[in-house]
C-alpha cells in the first residue's frame, strides 16, 4: 500500500546514494557567472568529477529529467516557491494515473501515493517511506499534508501544493534559490545503520544520526579539516571542494 510501481521506483533508485546539500551551491556560486542553476548535463559532470549532488532544486530538476527519459509523466511541485524558504519536489504519475510524491530534497526512502481515491491509498501511519519516522498522508483540494511520527512521539508536519508548477516558473524559483545562500550549511544523507536506512545530517557545524532508536549526536569538530574528513567519509565528496565550500560558509558566519 502506498508504494510506487516498479517503473517509478527504478528511476528513483538511481538517486539512492545522492545526498541533499547546500555545499555545492556555495562552491559553484562564484564560478557560475550570471546563471547559477546548473542544467542536468553539468550536474552529471560534477557528480562524476567531484561526487557532488546539490540542493532540492538540483535534485528535482535531475529527477524530472530522468523520469522524462524513462517515458514517465512527472511535474515539479513545492511549497513557498516565491521565497527563500522554498522547497522543491516532483510528482510522478503511473500508468493508471495515480500520483506519487517523489521528494529527494527531504531524503525520502521511496515515493509515496498521494491520491486519496486510489484503491491502495490509506490515511494510516506507514513505515518504510522516510528515515526514522512513520508518515501519514492527507490530501484536500490540491493540498498535501505529510505528518511525520518520530520515535520519541514528536509529530511534525509539512505541506505541499501538489498542483503542477509551470516549468518556467519553477526554473525561475530554482534560479532565485541558487542565488541565495543561507549562512548555515546543510547536508542530509541516507545511510545504512543496523537493519534500517537512517538519516545523517550536518547542519550549522553540528552533525547527528536519526534512527528508529532515537538521535545520536556526533562529537564536536573544531576545524574545517575535521568537517571535511567527516563529510567526505559519509558522502565520498571531493575533499578540496568540501574545504573550499566550508570555508565559504565559515566566512559567512563571520
Amino acid at each position: 500500500m502506498l508504494e510506487a510501481p516498479q517503473s517509478i521506483l527504478s528511476v528513483w533508485k538511481k538517486f539512492d546514494h545522492f545526498p541533499m546539500e547546500t555545499l555545492t551551491k556555495a562552491w559553484f556560486y562564484d564560478k557560475a557567472g550570471t546563471k547559477k542553476q546548473r542544467d542536468v548535463s553539468l550536474m552529471k559532470e560534477h557528480r562524476a568529477q567531484y561526487g557532488i549532488t546539490g540542493n532540492c532544486f538540483d535534485l528535482a530538476i535531475w529527477l524530472l529529467h530522468e523520469f522524462m527519459e524513462a517515458g514517465i509523466q512527472a511535474y515539479p511541485v513545492g511549497h513557498e516557491l516565491h521565497n527563500s524558504s522554498a522547497h522543491a519536489a516532483v510528482v510522478a504519475v503511473d500508468e493508471e494515473g495515480h500520483r506519487f510524491l517523489c521528494d529527494l530534497g527531504d531524503q525520502w526512502l521511496q515515493p509515496i501515493l498521494i491520491d486519496s481515491k486510489a484503491r491502495n491509498f490509506t490515511p494510516e501511519k506507514r513505515s518504510g517511506f522516510f528515515p526514522a519516522a512513520d508518515v501519514q498522508v492527507s490530501t484536500q483540494h490540491g493540498q498535501l499534508e505529510i505528518a511525520y511520527h518520530r520515535p520519541n512521539g514528536k509529530i511534525s508536519r509539512q505541506s505541499y501544493d501538489t498542483n503542477p508548477v509551470e516549468l518556467n516558473f519553477f526554473l525561475d524559483a530554482a534560479e532565485r534559490s541558487q542565488n541565495y545562500i543561507y549562512p548555515k550549511a546543510l547536508l542530509e544523507q541516507r545511510i545504512s545503520y543496523k537493519n534500517e536506512t537512517a538519516h545523517w545530517e550536518f547542519y550549522n557545524w553540528k552533525s547527528f544520526l536519526s534512527t528508529t532508536e532515537g538521535l545520536y549526536h556526533d562529537p564536536p569538530a573544531d576545524t574545517i579539516e575535521e568537517w571535511t574528513d567527516r563529510i567526505h567519509e559519509k558522502t565520498g565528496y571531493d575533499r578540496e571542494l568540501l574545504t573550499e565550500s566550508l570555508g565559504f560558509y565559515k566566512k559567512l558566519k563571520g
